[in-house]
């Protein structure tokens, strides 16, 4: 695994690529990371709602505000 030298590396390495994104109030996203900018502002795209682990409802192309995210993981 190549090392990363900035935050923003990683999610270079994420994108196109199946990750989790977990947000302050607790919710969870999965679906491809199609773009985000320097505030980690993300776009995903075939995304769906987790909760509890289990799909909640899908929902295709999402935007979520990056001070809203907590975390984000390969999936």
């Amino acid at each position: 695994m190549a090392q990363n030298k900035r935050p923003l590396d990683a999610l270079n390495q994420a994108r196109n690529k199946r990750v989790i994104v977990e947000q302050k109030n607790g919710r969870q996203y999965v679906g491809n990371l199609i773009s985000f900018d320097i505030h980690i502002n993300a776009v995903l795209e075939d995304a769906e709602e987790r909760e509890d682990g289990k799909t909640k409802r899908k929902l295709g192309v999402v935007f979520i505000r990056g001070d809203t995210i907590t975390i984000i993981s390969p999936a």
